[in-house]
């Protein structure tokens, strides 16, 4: 998941072709779903992003009781209105009356807290629980921020590669060269810097002794002189999450593909590029594009049919974006990374979303 941020934004109005009382908001690359009216190119209002949980108070003013996701109709979610796609809110909260939203703008001042709001948590299901334990020297994975809302990650032309995002879960694993020991998470455990006991039952630990990931993990760490090694995996299958990829996670070894590598290297932790070190090692994930960068190619590859089942068994979730050659990003105040999901996949009946 990206990371949750309310801000205020300066908005581009665009005509609904489908509803002559609505029209479109454009927030970076996303549009929702506004009244006709309402606003102008070259407003300023609150962007709410999907996934986010609004409080009841909230959730009346803007009228939006019972119609919003969730057991308590109170998420934030993608949903189609009348033919367009409707991506987060678009509001003036009257919390903010007063606020100067243009200061706020450059200021990137994050309006969650002040108005309520927090990131939805998806629950955790028994297999993908189990005792845990503290583990200080686990490979964090980092949230990867949506290209739509963030468009200036990468530059026009600049070369990247585009890996198929698998609907699954997150399995980390980290390799300490010294004494060998193997530390297994999942990405929320894995964000309090705490470790999965090994349980036969358990669904990561399944996968990763299914699969060998800690021992091409110990093979990397001496091929490169690393302390540590991070193999960071997506964990799917039937069981795992409503896309399945042809693969029974409970009956049998679940499905595993690799979709980054860290390491520590003389102090140093570098991310290295998984096809470069483990192809024919270590399953991993779909290598769909490599070349210039280019917004519309990115979007339209995030649509279209899943490759990891063989006979595109349904839906793609997405796909992740990649330079070529590892880099800061000052737009994420980290790796520039990113990730640019299906819009048939946001608005499909019936998903799950457990981490």
């Amino acid at each position: 998941m990206s990371t949750l941020r309310v801000t205020a934004e300066v908005l581009t109005i665009h005509e609904h072709p489908g509803a002559d009382a609505l029209e479109l908001a454009q927030v970076g690359l996303y549009r929702a779903v506004v009244a006709k009216g309402e606003y102008r190119t070259g407003d300023v209002a609150v962007y709410i992003p999907e996934q986010s949980v609004l409080p009841d108070e909230l959730i009346e003013e803007l009228g939006l009781t019972g119609r919003l996701a969730g057991s308590r109709h109170n998420r934030v979610r993608a949903v189609r209105l009348r033919g367009e796609l409707s991506q987060g809110l678009v509001c003036r909260p009257r919390a903010l009356d007063g606020v100067d939203l243009r200061r706020a703008v450059a200021d990137g001042t994050d309006f969650a807290e002040r108005l309520g709001i927090v990131k939805w948590v998806p629950p955790i299901p028994t297999t993908m629980s189990g005792e845990v334990e503290q583990a200080p020297e686990l490979l964090p994975w980092v949230d990867i921020e949506n290209i739509q809302r963030f468009p200036g990650i990468f530059e026009p032309g600049e070369p990247v590669v585009l890996t198929e995002k698998l609907h699954g879960t997150a399995c980390l694993l980290t390799y300490v060269a010294d004494g060998g020991a193997v530390s297994v998470s999942s990405k929320g455990f894995g964000a309090k810097s705490l470790a999965l006991r090994e349980d036969p039952r358990n669904l990561y630990w399944r996968a990763v002794r299914g699969h060998g990931v800690p021992e091409a993990a110990a093979e990397l760490a001496e091929r490169l002189g690393a302390r540590r090694v991070g193999v960071f995996g997506e964990v799917y299958g039937a069981g795992v999450q409503d896309l399945g990829y042809g693969v029974d996670a409970g009956r049998g070894t679940p499905g595993y593909a690799v979709f980054d590598v860290s390491a520590e290297i003389g102090g140093q932790v570098v991310w290295l590029d998984p096809a470069d070190l483990l192809d024919g090692r270590l399953p991993l994930v779909p290598r769909l594009y490599e070349g210039p960068y280019d917004a519309g190619l990115v979007l339209a590859a995030a649509s279209g049919r899943e490759t990891v089942s063989g006979n595109e068994a349904h839906l793609r979730e997405g796909v992740v974006i990649r330079p070529v050659k590892e880099r800061y990003s000052p737009v994420t105040g980290g790796r520039a990374i990113a990730k640019a999901v299906s819009p048939a996949y946001l608005t499909r009946k019936g998903g799950t979303e457990f981490e």
